[in-house]
């Protein structure tokens, strides 16, 4: 079957609502093929979305697909995450990491981020214009994330520089994202041998201590899940924060009370989902979505933007309205919902709320047109966020 003709690389990262809006009314499940070649259906309506979120005939392995994925490939021993499981291996891993991530240690966290906020911030001082992405967005989750994970001071600059390089590798260098994969592989594999040898109170300590019923984390397992904590804690946090701030800057009528930013937050997520397109999934037998036939082994991306400005699910959906009824899928839905829901929603609370408290005076440095997008089909993020503080 030919793909659909879909100018996905361009549309989906300057201004994808548009065409979000055409296909969940034109064809809401669709065929089309990525900038890298791979053969896709894509779904957007939210109905379809939340449905196949929580259907057991979408898996994440990839062993069940028909091998036309390319995506991003990893070495085996950091493959072994929740995100490629299903059940029961799923089941098994979640139940180790929830002992592991529990409210109490995500809540410990709470102090830490806003010290971490505020000394960024900090640096601000006496600065007309600064850039929100490089000098706040950007630093602050690779904190929270080291803070999480036990990664010393000393080695938190060079853990930022191979997570930023691995996800936006320099033009004309195809091997650096490779590389980068390699030296965070590296030193996780080191730091775990150093928690092995001397617990201490963070997450990665309390992973090699979870334990049911004489099972626990193999190393390889150990190491997947620390860099999924990386991978996931760093670029998502770094896109919600950036979006988030432009929204409420470009909606200046929006209620966003820095003392209770939760109904905010939620309608933030909901507006500019950080991950506009979910982990791929791939059909284990012919599934019928919306009267379209998905053959089995053919890779499904849920498209969560999409859904998330679905009409039928929110009224007037290009509106910023904190506290607006409905669930947004940002986080997913079903078993594969986000464990770090939680940590994500207290970051984005303190991060956001202590600019807007801070600089009440905050304004964009240039026309919100001239703002430079990551060039990405799956996510929406800012390269940069110039505002003036002053």
């Amino acid at each position: 079957m030919a793909a659909a003709a879909l100018p996905i690389a361009e549309a989906f990262s300057t201004d994808p609502h548009a065409a979000y809006a055409q296909l969940r009314d034109q064809a809401p499940v669709c065929r089309a093929e990525l900038p890298d070649g791979s053969p896709v259906w894509l779904v957007t309506r939210y109905a379809d979305v939340r449905a196949l979120l929580a259907d057991p005939r979408l898996s994440v392995d990839k062993s069940n697909g028909n091998g036309s994925w390319r995506g991003f490939s990893l070495p085996p021993a950091l493959d072994a995450n929740l995100l490629n499981m299903d059940p029961p291996n799923h089941t098994r891993i979640r139940r180790l990491v929830s002992q592991a991530f529990t409210p109490r240690r995500v809540e410990s966290l709470r102090p830490r981020i806003q010290q971490t906020a505020d000394a960024l911030l900090d640096g601000f001082a006496g600065r007309a214009e600064v850039d929100l992405i490089s000098e706040y967005a950007g630093p602050l989750p690779v904190a929270v994330i080291s803070d999480l994970l036990g990664v010393p001071e000393a080695d938190r600059a060079a853990f930022r520089s191979w997570t930023d390089t691995m996800l936006v590798p320099p033009a004309g260098d195809r091997a650096a994202a490779a590389r980068s994969v390699v030296a965070i592989h590296g030193y996780l594999v080191q730091l775990l041998a150093v928690k092995h040898a001397e617990p201490a109170d963070d997450m990665l300590s309390a992973l090699i201590a979870a334990r049911e019923d004489g099972d626990r984390l193999s190393e390889d397992e150990l190491t997947s899940l620390a860099f999924l904590l990386l991978l996931a804690g760093y670029e998502n946090t770094v896109h919600a924060i950036g979006t988030g701030l432009l929204t409420l800057l470009r909606h200046p009528e929006v209620p966003a009370d820095p003392r209770n930013l939760g109904p905010a937050v939620e309608e933030l997520l909901r507006y500019e989902p950080p991950a506009s397109v979910l982990l791929r999934r791939f059909a284990t037998e012919d599934i019928e979505v919306a009267g379209v036939v998905v053959p089995r082994g053919e890779t499904v991306l849920l498209v969560v933007g999409a859904a998330n400005r679905d009409p039928e699910a929110f009224p007037a959906p290009g509106e910023v309205r904190p506290g607006r009824p409905g669930t947004h899928l940002s986080f997913g839905h079903g078993i594969h919902y986000c464990v770090a829901a939680p940590l994500a929603r207290i970051e984005l609370e303190i991060a956001i709320g202590t600019v807007l408290r801070r600089f009440p005076r905050l304004r964009l440095a240039v026309p919100a047109g001239e703002l430079r997008w990551r060039p990405s089909f799956r996510a929406r993020g800012l390269a940069a966020l110039p505002v003036l503080v002053g």
